[in-house]
């Protein structure tokens, strides 16, 4: 028996046959009916997204552990979970890099490096995922397919105050990524709560502060649609019950999951509504796992037959969870007054912002179409773009999207030309929204931007003269980008310099909007 030392503690012992196998297995079985939505809903291009992704997981962890002479972990099928959990998040659109890249930084990066399974203080999927955000933003929020009918995804039209269908939301067959059928996430959810793989403490106030909070701050509180629109979009429901109940960055106490999960729902509301990137609830999760620990430091529970009087008498008779309660009610209370008093000042100022916003808006009218005393909108192309339902314009354009024509006044009443409002969602670092003026015989009278959120320095260079005034003066029907520069051709427009990815994405949302008008108005 020597150098065989065995613990022995005091009974009762409690019996469990749950293994770290069959928590993983739980969860591949729970993901199933959402991989199976998203090849439904997606095809073969979902179904290599998922193998690309899985595959890679595992022959990473297998690799790592031969390099550094460790047992075969993938056997306990953490590194399958991850990978499917990651493709999920992923649109079906994506190049085959992507899910290879992502896999191999989340087993490699994230798990290993740290340890392994248990050690890594993030959830690895979604860690790579923010990862991939971050060095492939273009990529990662491109959702159009090559073969369906490329639209705007159901999130992007709520922050635009388009209407959404709730039915193809929560079926999965809206536009988004793989994993994005509601119907299917919640029977899987169902599931691992009914095999006691999570609890619900997470979930349950994961979403309910998050509904409070776009009620109260979406700017449509008194529209449920609104609000189950949001719960339904942007992975909110994946992110609840896959990414933050993951057992090894989620605390392990029932208060400290409870506060746990109002803290990713609040985090994933506060980015929805006042930040501009649409993936909030990755960003979200990532910072509450950093929560996990002081959750654990300090929210203990009582031991197990704990009786008073082996309290120690020198420290204060108070267990921490009563100490806790106090400073909590009157954060919940300062939460909420201040909450009413920021719904208040919306209420209050929306109108004024309205007001500065069209304010705007006219002035970027008026300097594209200078000829012009007033601006009326254009009915029928107004019909036009309402029976789009928020639709992608065209093929040939990206993901450019007509907002508003609108007819220019002369001082005598007559058309002095159109003005043409059109957004591209494939700016470097988000949204492009531009005016387009053109007189009456054709000719382009420029661009103005009334949104320009790219990096500065580089794609904010747009705005220079020397970059918007080629789009002046011109009797085109299709500008070309040149990323060579040197340009002579009317139809030819100069790529500003390291910025190539912005210049194409006004260069399309300007043939979207020439188009537009030549098809529709003439």
């Amino acid at each position: 028996m020597s150098g065989i030392y065995y613990q022995v503690s005091a009974s009762p012992h409690v019996r469990n046959r749950l293994s770290t196998g069959r928590v993983m297995l739980d969860v591949i079985i729970s993901l199933i009916p959402a991989a199976c939505a998203g090849v439904i809903n997606y095809g073969t291009r979902a179904l290599a997204v998922i193998l690309l992704s899985v595959g890679t997981a595992v022959l990473s962890e297998a690799a790592f552990d031969l390099i550094a002479k460790k047992g075969m972990t993938v056997k306990d099928g953490s590194a399958v979970v991850t990978g499917l959990l990651l493709a999920l998040c992923l649109s079906p659109s994506v190049p085959w890099f992507i899910p290879v890249l992502g896999s191999v930084f989340a087993i490699i990066f994230v798990k290993s490096f740290f340890g392994g399974l248990g050690r890594n203080f993030m959830n690895p999927a979604l860690a790579a995922r923010c990862f991939l955000l971050i060095s492939f933003s273009g990529i990662m929020t491109n959702y159009s397919m090559s073969d369906a009918v490329s639209s705007a995804t159901p999130l992007a039209s709520l922050l635009e105050d388009r209407a959404v269908n709730l039915t193809s939301m929560f079926l999965g067959s809206a536009s988004g990524v793989i994993g994005s059928s509601i119907l299917a996430l919640l029977i899987g959810g169902v599931y691992l709560i009914a095999a006691r793989a999570i609890s619900w403490e997470i979930p349950v106030s994961f979403l309910l502060v998050f509904a409070l909070f776009i009620g109260l701050f979406g700017g449509h509180w008194s529209d449920p649609s609104f609000v189950l629109a949001h719960l339904m979009g942007g992975g909110t429901v994946l992110g609840a019950l896959f990414m933050a109940t993951d057992p090894v960055t989620s605390p392990v106490t029932s208060v400290g999951m409870l506060i746990y999960g109002a803290a990713a729902g609040l985090l994933t509301g506060l980015f929805r509504v006042f930040a501009t990137a649409a993936d909030s609830t990755s960003y979200a999760i990532i910072i509450a796992n950093l929560l996990t620990p002081l959750l654990d430091e300090f929210i203990i529970p009582k031991p197990f037959g704990f009786r008073e009087q082996e309290r120690d008498p020198d420290k204060e008779s108070r267990p921490f969870t009563a100490k806790l309660l106090k400073p909590a009610v009157n954060l919940l209370l300062i939460t909420a007054i201040a909450g009413i008093g920021l719904a208040a000042a919306f209420n209050v100022t929306k109108d004024t912002i309205a007001e500065q916003e069209l304010k705007k808006k006219l002035q970027s009218y008026s300097s594209v179409l200078p000829g012009a005393e007033t601006f009326e909108i254009d009915e029928n192309s107004a019909a036009l773009i309402e029976s789009m339902q928020g639709s992608v314009y065209g093929t040939d354009f990206g993901r450019a999207y007509i907002n508003e024509v609108a007819v220019g006044k002369d001082a005598a009443g007559g058309t002095a030309g159109y003005v043409i409002s059109v957004t591209s969602a494939d700016g470097y670092d988000g949204r492009i929204t531009l005016s387009l003026g053109v007189d009456t015989e054709g000719v382009t009278q420029g661009i103005e931007f009334t949104e320009l959120n790219e990096t500065a320095g580089m794609g904010m260079r747009c705005d220079e003269p020397g970059f918007k005034d080629q789009f002046r003066g011109v009797d085109v029907e299709r500008f070309t980008l040149n990323k060579a520069g040197g340009s002579t051709a009317d139809d030819e427009i100069d790529s500003v310099s390291g910025a190539s990815v912005s210049s194409g994405a006004v260069v399309n949302a300007v043939n979207a909007a020439l188009d537009f008008l030549h098809k529709n108005i003439g």
